[in-house]
């Protein structure tokens, strides 16, 4: 997304911003801008129709029977125009383009809590080490019964509500009023909200002797130097091999992506370039001191692998670096450029597509697909391109191609049993699996270490049994065929789960990962085998 000040200086002075916006908001904007001292558009209202929809929207509000919201109607004016554009340019309210910045800064102002909403009960699940909420006594297994004063427990309150009480400017207080241990607390909690960081490592752990594993979230700001910190102290361990895991993994800040792929060099590679209409080449080259510059490498990716992802990926496999392993990925080779106006709302607007090494531009086709939701979390649902004619070479002459993703060396397809299993896509549709584990298998403290539990725990017969009584007490039906082929996905489920709750987010990666078939492939493929 954001690059360089000299992009944001040179795109917004010549892209179609006067087109675009100045149709959409008039000289209202343009009169802000200058008044603030932005530089991200041009004076707008330069032509006979770019002021037409801010005065019809005038005409409206001075005019119309019934009092109406400007600002409702300028922004469904808004959301029309980008729709005509590519999926991937988007219009963001004020909220929407805060929660995004939040998000790949990786720091918030708020007390640091995971919850769960256990029958109408807040419950505690996760705490960031070392945040407000843990400062201040908080244990995972709390429920939240009110919060300064306001009882929330037993209430159907909207997460953005739960949000709206939670967070806050760091160094105001907030009184939690907690029930533990089936006891309530004789006084609230007192929690001083302060600005919180979240990693997005997932996990980073030694997974045999030589072979460490890493996951990555999103490509946040602070990705690459929690990636390099991580690595480091891998290495220390002993890794001499590495896979890193791109799956689920949408995107982010395209800088970082070429920052953390330079790590994978000790030379001076070319790891991506960019062009657009408005926009000349713009070559990234590693730094050539990576300081994984020389072991094996695995990168493991899926259909939800986007954007930074693949940027990572493409240049691994144009290089010849490492070995990608898993399903195609997403396809997005479209470059984003934030445009912020005075009231906090924001234009994330394609400026440029970026290429591979080899030239390849990876990007899927726009034509919408509506006849199926998306699967991809935040990432429009598109038709893959199947024909793909764009067809290149590496050094060694091993053929890679242009056009719906990156096609992976290892392909290791979608879990027939998974993907088959119409009982357990209704159980986690339902989200039977989380209500089952906060509410009747956290009430005793493990009567086993976290070496033991990561190793070889194993969810016993019985306590599968007593899942699927407590489905069918749900109204949901199961026959005795179903319940078996959906048993391995639900007790992998209820594990990892469980390992989190008691031992912390990074337990349920490796819990999770000990059945999981493409990472299997990768260590099989960097072992020769």
């Amino acid at each position: 997304m954001r690059k360089e000040t000299k992009r944001n200086l040179f795109v917004a002075g010549t892209y179609g911003a006067v087109l675009l916006l100045g149709i959409l908001l008039g000289q209202d904007f343009a009169d802000e801008n200058r008044r603030t001292g932005r530089n991200g558009l041009l004076p707008l209202g330069i032509i006979d129709k770019t002021g037409k929809v801010q005065r019809m929207i005038d005409l409206i509000a001075d005019n119309y029977v019934d009092s109406v919201g400007v600002d409702e109607l300028q922004d469904l004016a808004i959301d029309e125009i980008v729709a005509q554009l590519d999926p991937h340019s988007e219009y963001l309210r004020p909220n929407q383009a805060l929660e995004q910045h939040e998000t790949l800064e990786g720091s918030f102002e708020g007390i640091g809590i995971e919850y769960y909403n256990l029958n109408d009960t807040l419950m505690t699940v996760g705490l960031i080490a070392g945040g407000p909420a843990q400062r201040a006594g908080m244990r995972v297994g709390d429920k939240l019964v009110a919060i300064n004063g306001d009882t929330i427990a037993g209430k159907k309150v909207s997460e953005r509500n739960i949000e709206e009480k939670i967070r806050g400017r760091s160094g105001t207080a907030i009184e939690i009023t907690i029930h533990r241990n089936g006891k309530s607390l004789p006084f609230p909690l007192k929690v001083m909200r302060d600005r919180v960081e979240v990693s997005s490592i997932d996990a980073a752990y030694i997974i045999d002797s030589a072979t460490a594993y890493i996951k990555i979230r999103r490509f946040g700001a602070k990705t690459a130097e929690d990636f390099e910190r991580a690595l480091k102290d891998l290495k220390k361990q002993g890794a001499q091999r590495l896979i890193l895991d791109l799956r689920e993994n949408g995107g982010g800040y395209f800088h970082v992506a070429t920052a953390l792929a330079s790590y994978f060099f000790d030379d001076k590679r070319l790891i991506v370039y960019t062009e657009g209409a408005h926009e000349p080449r713009v070559d990234y080259y590693s730094n050539a001191d990576g300081i994984f510059g020389d072991g094996e490498l695995a990168v493991l990716i899926d259909e939800q692998s986007a954007s930074a992802s693949e940027i990572v990926a493409g240049a691994i496999q144009d290089l010849e670096r490492g070995i990608i392993v898993g399903r195609q990925s997403y396809g997005k080779a479209l470059v984003q450029e934030q445009f912020g106006f005075g009231d906090g709302s924001a234009l994330n607007l394609t400026v440029a597509r970026y290429y591979t090494p080899l030239g390849r531009c990876i990007q899927k086709s726009y034509i919408a697909n509506t006849e199926a939701p998306s699967h991809t979390g935040n990432l429009p649902a598109l038709v893959r391109q199947d024909a793909d004619t764009d067809v290149y070479q590496t050094t060694s002459g091993k053929l890679v191609y242009g056009g719906g993703g990156i096609s992976p060396d290892v392909v290791v397809p979608v879990d027939s049993n998974r993907a088959n299993s119409v009982l357990y896509r209704r159980i986690r549709k339902a989200n039977l699996i989380e209500t089952y584990v906060y509410g009747r298998l956290t009430h005793a403290v493990p009567a086993y270490s976290v070496e033991n539990y990561l190793k070889g725990y194993s969810l016993p017969d019985k306590e599968y049994d007593g899942f699927l009584q407590y489905v069918r007490e749900t109204g949901m039906t199961c026959t005795p065929n179903e319940a078996s082929a959906a048993k391995p996905m639900v007790r992998s489920d209820i594990e990892a789960l469980l390992g989190r709750y008691y031992f912390g987010s990074e337990a349920f990666f490796r819990v999770r990962n000990r059945s999981d078939k493409v990472l299997a492939q990768a260590l099989l493929a960097l072992q020769g085998e």
